[in-house]
């Protein structure tokens, strides 16, 4: 069983145009900056920075973004190099096809469904919180949601969900161009909060910079909520000084997974040998300054710990919103919360673009039913799988509590960051002998040195996230391997041919 075999970049580029299975290129650079600032500036800004502050690394939390947004940016670049060589749907799981071997694209491939599937539902859930809260600042009060018995029922996230079905149903660039207001939009209010937020700022807030550690305990609830690192080292557990640092660095990377999806979208690019590099490096650049600045803000307004307390008075989850209204500021407070409806609106549609490309890439490849990777001949979408993906999302988003699985989301893009690093150096080794004109490709630079760096410190990132996290992703893969080893190994395109 030959488990390693390995797709051609030949045999990869002319399945792209095989009839009945094609994608429509219609997006330019400025199309994939905007879909990887929509889907970055949502989640990272309006829930994850305060989250990290006051449950992990304090006014370190800066550090964890500039941390997150290094390591991020040179997978980026190998990303970049990736997609530029081989302009094809599916991300990391097609460029691992080529170069790393078909168990290694299969195990990508499933921890990307899991990471985008899994947000496409959080993202949800969170939208449906924010949007009551803005309604509530008109004086429409109502939670999007309804009991049966103990039983909650979050029908507002379902309709989020489904709604963006229809959309990228209909087609790429209707949805891109859709995306491109709302993301201006609440741009446009995240400087607002920025600007405003300059009022409240006092250096104090910002002492002690790195706070103590706190140790871990003895308890097995303890244990599964400690880093992998902490546990191996004794390091720490996550929970503020150097440790916490980290541990927010792993977390925040789930902030910057927007460059992942305009790789997805290569095959659906005009020109991607220019475009997609471009829009990847533009759109990681533009969030990462959003992201320090709102950081920064954030714990200058308020020590983590008044935060925190303050949060917990009030009875609700910290959030970005609450920095404002520790201050009495509830104009402010209601712009976030108008800011973050737009905000994740986007998150949905594109994190729910991705997951369909993905599951579209290895139906063509036969490692599922080919018939998912169907077009449309008018529109040359995959309608069927991107309905059957919606629904699904829609159903999980309305009946499962999936707040506490956030953390896999960081770890199936960890894991696809560490072995694109890999790839891109086999690539360029062979890209000769795969006939890759790299004169008109993107090129990492300081090869091969900065794709090693890249995968060492995403491994470093994994280590710290939390045990239960790396429990529930083996978990995961054992699932994969039982479809791949059962049905994907024997109905692979490349066995059949």
């Amino acid at each position: 069983m030959d488990i390693l075999r390995k797709k051609s970049i030949e045999q990869t580029l002319e399945m792209t145009t095989e009839e009945g299975h094609r994608l429509k290129r219609n997006l330019g650079p400025l199309d994939l900056a905007f879909l990887a600032v929509s889907v970055c500036v949502g989640a990272g800004i309006f829930s994850v920075s305060t989250k990290v502050m006051t449950q992990n690394a304090g006014p370190s939390t800066i550090i964890s973004f500039v941390m997150a947004a290094f390591v991020c940016g040179l997978a980026a670049m190998c990303y970049a190099e990736f997609s530029t060589s081989i302009p094809v749907s599916g991300s990391a799981y097609s460029y691992s096809y080529t170069t790393l071997g078909e168990i290694f694209a299969w195990i990508i491939g499933w921890d990307l469904i899991l990471e985008l599937f899994l947000a496409t539902s959080v993202i949800a859930k969170y939208w449906a919180i924010y949007v009551s809260d803005a309604l509530n600042v008109f004086g429409i009060h109502s939670t999007l949601s309804f009991h049966i018995g103990d039983f909650k029922v979050d029908y507002g996230a379902a309709i989020v969900v489904l709604f963006f079905t229809v959309l990228l149903s209909i087609g790429t660039k209707l949805s891109a161009r859709i995306t491109n207001v709302m993301t201006c939009v609440k741009i446009g209010i995240v400087l607002v909060i920025i600007i405003a937020g300059f009022t409240y700022f006092s250096w104090d807030n910002l002492t002690p910079f790195i706070p103590e550690a706190i140790p871990s305990g003895d308890t097995a609830g303890d244990v599964l909520t400690d880093t992998l690192w902490g546990t191996i080292t004794g390091f720490g557990g996550g929970h503020f000084g150097v440790g916490g640092m980290f541990a927010g660095a792993a977390i925040i990377c789930f902030a910057y997974v927007g460059f992942d999806t305009v790789a997805t979208a290569a095959e659906e690019t005009r020109n991607p040998k220019r475009n997609v590099p471009i829009g990847i490096i533009l759109g990681l650049g533009i969030v990462t300054v959003l992201y320090v600045l709102v950081a920064f803000v954030t714990c200058g307004m308020v020590n983590y710990v008044d935060l925190s307390e303050f949060a917990a008075s009030q009875g609700h989850d910290v959030s970005l919103a609450t920095a404002f209204q520790y201050h009495g500021a509830y104009w402010q407070s209601a712009v976030i919360a108008v800011g973050a409806a737009v905000g994740l609106t986007t998150v949905i549609m594109v994190e729910l673009f991705g997951v369909s490309r993905i599951i579209f890439a290895m139906s063509r490849d036969g490692l599922f039913p080919e018939k998912w990777s169907k077009t449309s001949e008018k529109r040359m979408t995959p309608v069927g799988i991107t309905v059957v993906i919606g629904i699904v999302a829609a159903l999980v988003a309305t009946f499962t509590s999936v707040d506490e699985l956030a953390d896999m989301i960081n770890i199936g893009t960890l894991s696809a960051f560490v072995l694109v690093s890999i790839g891109v150096i086999f690539i360029r080794k062979n890209a000769k002998e795969h006939n890759i004109d790299q004169s008109k490709t993107f090129k990492v630079p300081f090869f091969p040195v900065l794709p090693i760096v890249s995968a060492i410190l995403c491994f470093v990132l994994m280590l710290n996230l939390t045990n239960i996290t790396w429990i529930r992703f083996a978990v995961w893969l054992l699932v994969g391997f039982i479809i791949y080893f059962g049905y994907s190994h024997k109905h692979a395109k490349i066995q059949t041919e």
